[in-house]
């Protein structure tokens, strides 16, 4: 008789995989399954608690280690050891004494990286050893999809490498972060600091790009510029114009206007030139992965990316959507044949009716060659019964309907509008109008109406024709250059994706189009969550800002590879080669130590430059950094932005910034320019080009570079 024993991930899991078979008994920590088809003598299913046991901490290799000294750096332990995790030791001794009493053990967690982990880690540390090891490889909790996903057990060669991969992230996860976090606090507390800093491989990155976005709103300064608009008045309608032209001079401005011999707000005449319409059509949006879902949902619904995770979560467990970690647009041909086949009870757990455009599989949604380990999110062959859909919570609906609209957009016609273009000439001088007016829903027509400032943008004009004379008038139009916006929670899971985009070197840029930016589609929701709770960052009307602690943190790592994504990517490039059995776990790990033995040495250094926050209440911020070099009473101080006279109630108006040139002035800079008038050559001023210069006081108490001085 063949004792099989299932490790599921988590109680929930194992319960949805004991519902697809007949349970014989059910117990605290395991549930017996009846012999059947699939299991001639039976099984047990068991589970872990998500991670029943974790990397063991410092202090448990050496007491020593415990307390936070900069003459115990490095912290690297020969071997690397787990230990049961708190709270779960009853859980892992069920585990264990199944393991022993089994002839086989499949790994039924989830199937990626952090699952395969969580299976090796349990039994490595159970010490059951030359056991046959089978993988349940699902993307559905759908009850046939797990009988046969057991019927069709995998070998574990796949989950054995990845299980190295991600063993790999987790002890340079467990170095970077032991051996950064206490570096740079004990650095900066000799410095004043009282808190402390938590720093990460993926995290660290991530609130840098952020705190870049925070410089780019501060440092940018909103300029004026000037069109020229027309009010048009045609037989059947008015309508807008914009002139060919865009100035920060007005005077360049209203010279086009006195070459066209026109003045502002009279009465004249235009003809319409050129009236171009042009029907388009718009297919409906790819499939979802992880993050398109919680982009669109942060969207909508305000729902953090780490929310929309949990509810598709309980989506999947409760077999109605496929596996939500997945990081791909397409199905493949199986997955389209099912959806075919229930085109119309989708329809009706969506209460809409249409008729599909076409029921062949199209490469925009379906390419066997495009998915890997898992396919695009989308509903399972369970549809669910008005009964079922009225007891999902409001945000389980929402999701669920999400996922329904975007898999049934699929089978709709396109969304059709018709783009009309209208040129009109006032003195020979042309305008350009555009618009658009809606031909067919189509696909759109399953998803909520887009709101009235959207519609705005596109606003509908009236019929004209080619030669109708018509009235205007026209006036120099005033508009600000705006400033980037901050990220919203949904825009963050997008910028961690490509941020490539924001990296100006070719080759990085690839790396992290290879590897899609930082974190993985599992991982992103919880590096945001985890910066939240470290208080890098704060999150106020969906709008991200960066706190004064994370302003802190990204000015100490900045220069240093943990501010840099590309480094990030390169370290997650690595990690799929260990996944793919090209690339070595103690390589990786070798790499990892180097790099921190590096950190230490260099850091000490570059952290003299840092500006050490309090980040408690803005009140604590009123140091005096030096006597103010223009009154005899007042003192510099340091006002949270900038630095400025203390006696600027009566009258002195000297101050002084924080940045100069994309370079932090410190209070040091600042107390050596008003005792000596100059500084010696600072490097690290940002222009065309880096720039190193000495800084002096002029006689307005202004800073002045001073090129000339010799470093």
């Amino acid at each position: 008789m063949t004792n099989v024993v299932i490790l599921a991930e988590k109680p929930s899991q194992a319960k949805a995989y004991a519902a697809a078979f007949t349970t014989q008994e059910k117990s605290k920590t395991y549930i017996r399954l009846k012999p059947d088809a699939t299991f001639p003598n039976g099984a047990t299913i068991t589970w872990g608690v998500g991670h029943l046991v974790e990397l063991k901490e410092p202090h448990d290799y050496k007491p020593e280690w415990k307390k936070w000294k900069l003459d115990q750096l490095p912290i690297v332990p020969d071997r690397f050891y787990e230990k049961v995790s708190k709270g779960k030791w009853e859980q892992f001794q069920a585990v264990k004494n199944l393991f022993q009493q089994a002839d086989v053990i499949v790994n039924a967690a989830d199937v990626d990286r952090e699952g395969s982990n969580i299976f090796y880690s349990i039994l490595r540390l159970t010490g059951v050893k030359g056991k046959p090891i089978q993988r349940l490889w699902i993307n559905s909790l759908e009850k046939d999809e797990v009988r046969k996903g057991f019927q069709n057990l995998q070998s574990n060669d796949k989950d054995l490498r990845m299980f190295d991969e991600a063993k790999a992230r987790q002890i340079s996860d467990w170095m970077v972060g032991i051996n950064a976090s206490r570096l740079f606090t004990l650095l900066l507390q000799k410095k004043g600091f009282n808190q402390h800093l938590s720093i990460g491989r993926v995290q660290s990155p991530t609130v840098y790009l952020i705190y870049q976005r925070h410089k780019e709103i501060e440092n940018f300064v909103s300029e004026p510029f000037y069109q020229i608009e027309g009010l048009f008045q045609a037989e059947k309608g008015s309508y807008k114009g914009l002139a060919k032209i865009k100035e920060k001079d007005k005077a360049k401005v209203q010279a086009l206007m006195d070459q066209h011999g026109l003045k502002e707000n009279e009465d004249l005449q235009g003809t319409i030139q050129s009236v171009d319409k042009k029907t388009k059509y718009q297919k409906s949006p790819k499939l979802h992965s992880l993050s398109t879902l919680q982009s669109v949902a942060n969207r909508r619904w305000k729902y953090t990316p780490s929310h929309t995770l949990k509810t598709m979560q309980k989506l999947y467990e409760k077999g109605l959507v496929s596996y939500p970690r997945t990081d791909c647009n397409y199905i493949t041909n199986s997955e389209f044949n099912y959806l075919v086949n229930k085109l119309d009870a989708y329809q009706g757990a969506m209460n809409v009716s249409f008729t599909p455009a076409s029921l062949k599989p199209n490469k925009r949604y379906v390419n066997n060659s495009k998915v890997q380990e898992h396919y695009a999110i989308i509903p399972t062959k369970t549809v669910p019964t008005e009964k079922k859909l009225s007891g999902l919570s409001r945000d389980e609906h929402n999701i669920y309907h999400e996922v329904l609209a975007t898999t049934l957009a699929m089978f709709h016609g396109d969304y059709v509008y018709e783009e009309t273009t209208i040129m009109t000439h006032v003195n020979d001088l042309p305008f350009k109008s555009t618009g658009r007016r809606e031909v067919k829903q189509g696909w759109k027509e399953l998803f909520p109406k887009p709101s009235k400032a959207k519609q705005d943008k596109d606003p509908l004009l009236p019929e004209v024709q080619q030669g109708e004379d018509v009235g205007a008038r026209l006036h120099i139009k005033e508009s600000m250059t705006q400033p980037p916006k901050p990220y919203t929670e949904g825009q963050l899971i997008n910028m961690m994706k490509t941020c490539g985009k924001l990296v100006d070197d070719e080759e990085d840029v690839e790396i992290l189009k290879e590897v899609e930016g930082l974190g993985t589609e599992a991982t992103r929701s919880s590096i945001i969550e985890t910066i939240k709770t470290q208080n890098y960052i704060e999150v106020k009307k969906n709008n991200v800002a960066i706190t004064d602690k994370g302003i802190m943190l990204c000015e100490a790592i900045e220069g240093t590879l943990l501010s840099s994504p590309a480094m990030t990517a390169k370290w997650e490039s690595y990690l799929k080669k260990i996944g793919n059995g090209d690339g070595s776990k103690q390589m990786f790990i070798k790499q990892t130590s180097q790099f921190i033995e590096k950190l230490i040495q260099e850091t000490p250094e570059s952290i003299q430059q840092v500006n050490v926050r309090s980040t408690g209440e803005k009140k604590q911020w009123n140091t005096a950094v030096a006597k103010c070099p223009a009154c005899d009473s007042g003192e510099i101080i340091d006002r949270y932005k900038f630095y400025a006279c203390s006696n600027y109630k009566n009258g002195c108006k000297v101050s002084f910034p924080k940045r100069l040139a994309g370079k932090s002035l410190s209070a040091n800079m600042i107390k050596t320019l008003c005792e000596k008038k100059k500084t010696r050559v600072l490097k690290g001023f940002k222009g065309k080009k880096p720039f190193s210069t000495a800084l002096t006081l002029d006689e307005e108490y202004k800073i002045k570079f001073d090129f000339g001085k010799k470093s």
